[in-house]
């Protein structure tokens, strides 16, 4: 406990920079709450160890009540507006390059089915294909591949 009496500015500064490796590289930045807490901590230790801040328990909890509490207050919305950020762009798969004959006819309904690779799926197409058509995949949803004539 004397060790701890002694270096307490460098061991906050340590957990610190562990709960921010821990908020990263465990869990992803899906928490925060490691993340708010890390800064405070590495915030607070070096403060102590320049002179800033008395090197006390009691200043160590207080401190890092309040770092907490400011660090989530100002980086929250910037980080969820991060978070919230979605990419719209298509992805190009394999699926881009598939083509085959159909067996039946196919329209807008989606009542054709298609057997590829393992999963049984809807064709659908925006204007009608006659069966027995070459068709080539165009675009691809949730059990649903899109087709045209060839």
């Amino acid at each position: 406990m004397a060790f701890l009496d002694n270096h307490l500015a460098e061991a906050l500064m340590i957990i610190g920079v562990i709960a921010l490796i821990v908020e990263v590289a465990v869990l992803g930045m899906s928490t925060y709450v490691l993340l708010f807490l890390g800064l405070s901590l590495f915030a607070s230790g070096l403060l102590m160890n320049i002179g800033l801040l008395d090197t006390s328990y009691t200043t160590a909890l207080w401190s890092n009540i309040v770092f907490t509490l400011g660090f989530a207050l100002v980086l929250w919305k910037p980080l969820k507006r991060m978070q919230d950020k979605t990419d719209t762009k298509p992805i190009h798969s394999d699926f881009a390059e598939l083509t085959f004959v159909v067996n039946a006819d196919v329209d807008d309904k989606g009542l054709t089915t298609h057997q590829y690779s393992g999963i049984t799926w809807q064709l659908k197409s925006q204007s009608p294909i006659a069966a027995g058509s070459k068709v080539k995949v165009t675009d691809k949803q949730v059990g649903v591949l899109w087709v045209e004539a060839v």
